[in-house]
């Protein structure tokens, strides 16, 4: 039975003043969120018009103490730990920087200093369950943080997702101050940077539902993950475009749906494609479209606002537009895969491959002015690789920030009105040059974990460098999907998971040894490879993961044929020393093929 349903602001489920705990199940699974989530979530918070709704929380209530309440945080546990991280992460900015803060942020302080540890104890208000190193982990951010929490040991704490979350966000924090996303906006202190998250975070909205049992919970959970959708600002947009085709007359209502059904079969089935494309449209085109007052840019929190004004102004013109562009767009997206696709095409794919969505916008406005800018596919193949390389270098080192980039791609494509042919390639190299990660921020990157720190980006920089050395006679598909899985999976030379069996452990010298190889090398660039048989291999020893063959004959291990497992067909030993001259190797490789573009 549900006992309450209520929507709170985030400072009021962690109410400075009570003594309310949060306590996450031990069965519930352990802190997941990955970095393109985190940046997901700042964005969103950063681009809210007033109060942002972070979604519904499930709470368990079977506390019996009513000064000391405890709810189990049924679902909802990952938004959860993420926003107390990031309020961690502002709180560790704001201390920092006290003697800049007024009174009213000074206050703030330390009403968050108790929002995250209950007053009068070092107990922290979200108690999070112990696998995975996750409460530990938890404890040791706080105490980096400031934060008034009993200092705890956890090794390797910096390698594992919480510690990285938070250092994420303080850096997010900081690179806001430098650059706040908004040319119109003034400059920020740290300080400032960190006071305004906060308060974004305070203030977003979450709907709580607190049950009486854990059977209610599970019934809610179930029901509430398997609910209709409601309507998606693509599904009201299309509404108000039937609604005004109708009132005005100016196509009937089928010929208007056809119309923006062409639209939609032109972007493919994805809906995140769907509202992409309206946003990159008008990003696109702004400079000739109908003036949309305050929308200088779209987001998601506008879109609505701008396509009911477009439609207002030019119903059959805007369509006739939409649907024109969305071709474009498909191309770009490779919603449809092309019976013979050119060098273009190609490029587009990995495009795709390299999770560079943001930069569509620029693509879609050169594809549109493509022959009154003189540019042919040959220019745009040009500038598509210079995108693969910027995204490259962006998702593994983080840099720009998400929110950044629609406004330096508008910027990109404002700066190239009035240029033609080279010129407009030299615009963009610059932009791409002036905004990418240098080489030594690129390769210490690389040289991290970066399988932890950002799993796609170590899959595009493996699969880009294997396929380097493949031909015609020996090349695999390596993004190949069957029943929306990859067939190759990235492998793990030296296995991540615990109980290595003796082979690994004599070869490694010994238990502790082992352990200490896992937990620095374990993860590098050098220690993955691919594999089509990723369970068949599993926890094997080294020589019989290389050696390995299956019922046929055919070798399966490293002896595969894979250019990026040539180097392992011969080693006879595997163990720190080999990881770390193959991190290097290929760290070498993927600075030669993502190169920052050049003049």
């Amino acid at each position: 039975m549900i006992q309450s349903a209520t929507q709170y602001p985030v400072r009021t489920l962690l109410d400075a003043q009570s003594n309310l705990t949060y306590v996450i199940p031990p069965y519930q699974r352990e802190y997941s969120w990955q970095r393109g989530q985190w940046e997901n979530l700042f964005q969103d918070l950063l681009e809210a018009e007033g109060q942002h709704f972070l979604g519904t929380i499930i709470t368990l209530n079977n506390s019996t103490d009513t000064m000391n309440p405890r709810l189990e945080l049924i679902d909802g546990q990952q938004r959860l730990t993420t926003l107390s991280i990031l309020l961690a992460a502002c709180y560790s900015v704001l201390v920092e920087h006290r003697e800049q803060l007024d009174f009213d942020q000074n206050f703030g302080v330390q009403s968050l200093d108790r929002q995250l540890v209950i007053a009068g104890t070092k107990a922290p208000r979200l108690v999070l369950q112990t696998q995975g190193e996750n409460r530990k982990d938890y404890h040791w951010m706080l105490h980096e943080a400031g934060l008034p929490v009993d200092e705890v040991e956890s090794p390797y704490c910096g390698l594992r997702r919480i510690v990285r979350c938070f250092n994420h966000f303080r850096g997010a924090i900081l690179e806001l101050a430098e650059e706040p996303g908004d040319p119109d906006a003034p400059a920020m202190t740290p300080p400032e940077a960190a006071y305004r998250m906060m308060s974004a975070v305070n203030n977003a909205i979450i709907v709580k539902i607190e049950v009486s049992t854990a059977s209610d919970a599970f019934t809610l959970f179930e029901s509430l993950n398997n609910r209709g959708l409601p309507l998606s600002p693509v599904d009201l947009i299309k509404n108000q475009f039937l609604a005004l085709s109708d009132a005005r007359g100016e196509m009937d209502v089928q010929d208007a749906f056809t119309r923006w059904d062409g639209t939609l079969r032109n972007l493919g089935d994805s809906y995140n494609n769907h509202e992409r494309f309206l946003r990159h449209y008008y990003n696109a085109f702004i400079s000739e479209l109908p003036p949309v007052a305050n929308a200088s840019v779209a987001t998601k929190k506008n879109l609505i606002h701008i396509f009911e004004t477009l439609f207002k102004s030019d119903l059959t013109g805007q369509i006739n537009k939409l649907v024109q562009a969305s071709a474009l767009f498909g191309r770009i997206a490779c919603t449809r895969k092309r019976p013979d696709p050119t060098r273009l095409d190609l490029a587009y794919q990995n495009l795709n491959r390299v999770q560079a969505a943001p930069s569509y916008v620029l693509l879609l406005w050169l594809e549109a002015h493509a022959e009154d800018k003189n540019l042919a596919e040959r220019d745009l193949t040009i500038v598509t690789d210079m995108l693969v390389s910027f995204f490259a270098r962006r998702n593994v080192t983080g840099y720009p920030a998400t929110y950044v980039l629609p406004r330096m791609f508008m910027g990109i494509i404002k700066d190239s009105l009035d240029k033609e042919g080279a010129e407009v390639l030299r615009v963009i190299a610059n932009a791409l040059r002036r905004n990418s990660s240098d080489d030594e921020t690129f390769r210490s990157r690389l040289e991290q974990d970066l399988y932890t720190e950002n799993v796609d980006a170590a899959r595009f920089v493996l699969t880009s460098l294997s396929e380097q050395g493949m031909t015609d006679e020996n090349r695999k598909d390596l993004w190949e999907r069957q029943s929306g899985k990859y067939v190759w999976t990235i492998e793990h030379i030296l296995p991540q998971g615990e109980n290595l069996p003796d082979a690994w452990t004599d070869m490694l010298g010994g238990p502790d040894a082992a352990a200490q190889a896992q937990a620095g090398y374990a993860h590098k660039l050098g220690n993955l490879t691919f594999s089509v048989y990723n369970s068949n291999l599993g926890n094997r020893g080294f020589l019989d993961k290389r050696d390995h063959r299956d019922t046929n004959g055919n070798f399966i291990g490293y002896r595969n044929g894979i250019p990026l497992n040539a180097d392992l067909a011969t080693k006879e030993s595997w163990g720190p020393a080999e990881i770390q001259e193959r991190t290097e190797h290929l760290v070498d490789r993927a600075l030669t093929r993502f190169p920052l573009p050049h003049e």
